[in-house]
């Protein structure tokens, strides 16, 4: 029966998204909540913080956490990542395991590690097998198949998050597996972090779409002025590009500003779209020699 927040038979719980690096999660984040929480690129290890994405509707409350890919690294950066994955694993009352389709069948080996995890931790699990559109689908019950046997899932179901399909069918069985309980946040809150996280993420992800090699991997931002007076004024945000090389700091400005210009033209856009109003975004760049490498510089550029 159909229930309002907060009476009986509502269900509210949180659904950690795990997974390798690159396999979809924060798309298939943003697809579930109909907005853009998450940023996406082609490039693994996009995804540096954990991210809660809020889905209410009138008889649940979704709470997804987005986290990093669950990869092997010594630096310091991608510890930091493994470490915040695994510890949204930990917090949570269902585990929705994402994966990329199109691996073959024989060779389960890539998502090892995350699967151990998910076995140790005893929760109940739903594997979303993303991309399917780019396979055949007569491959699909071979891989649904070896998955079973590799984990007694509460269902295998086979999604694309970049068109939605299978997604109805995957938000049905991850919250049949939810407790019964109360809404935890507001109906019209899409997630707990603060527009300042989502303007910095908005910098970074065009930094990673505009730039190769190694400077996207080289990059933090942080936000500087957040100034968000009453609508209809101008939303003012000025952000710090920090890079580990004075070379990342030229490529990232381009010739005569051009790629500065072109990376806070399409980060604007973004926050505008969000925000429904007006931006005027200023950016910077500050060399931040080898941050990615030490706590010590995660914390000066304020990881």
């Amino acid at each position: 029966m159909m229930t309002d927040e907060g009476e009986a038979g509502f269900r509210c719980g949180a659904v950690a998204m795990a997974g390798r690096p690159n396999v979809g999660k924060s798309t298939l984040l943003n697809r579930l909540l109909g907005s853009k929480i998450a940023i996406v690129t082609p490039k693994p290890q996009t995804t540096r913080d954990r991210i809660l994405g809020i889905l209410t509707m009138r008889d649940r409350q979704v709470l997804f956490q987005d986290a990093p890919g669950i990869h092997r690294s010594g630096k310091a950066l991608n510890r930091r990542m493994v470490s915040e994955a695994l510890a949204v694993m930990e917090d949570c009352d269902v585990v929705m395991v994402v994966t990329d389709a199109r691996d073959p069948v024989d060779d389960l080996r890539r998502d090892e590690q995350v699967l151990q995890r998910v076995a140790a931790g005893r929760l109940p699990a739903v594997l979303a097998l993303n991309k399917v559109d780019l396979i055949a689908k007569p491959a699909l019950l071979p891989l649904i198949d070896a998955y079973s046997r590799r984990l007694p899932f509460k269902a295998i179901v086979p999604v694309c998050a970049l068109n939605g399909d299978g997604l109805d069918s995957l938000l049905a069985e991850v919250t049949a597996l939810l407790p019964e309980g109360p809404a935890m946040f507001p109906a019209d809150q899409l997630s707990d972090r603060p527009l300042r996280f989502l303007a910095s993420e908005f910098v970074r992800e065009k930094v990673m779409l505009f730039t190769k090699q190694e400077v996207p991997y080289s990059t933090a931002v942080g936000i500087d002025l957040f100034e968000e007076p009453d609508p209809p004024a101008v939303v003012r945000i000025a952000a710090t590009i920090n890079v580990e090389r004075s070379s990342q700091k030229a490529i990232i400005i381009g010739k005569r500003g051009a790629m500065l210009r072109r990376i806070g033209t399409a980060a604007r856009e973004e926050m505008e779209a969000l925000l429904g109003r007006k931006v005027y975004l200023e950016l910077f760049v500050r060399v931040e020699r080898d941050w990615s490498t030490s706590d010590k510089g995660l914390r000066k550029v304020g990881y």
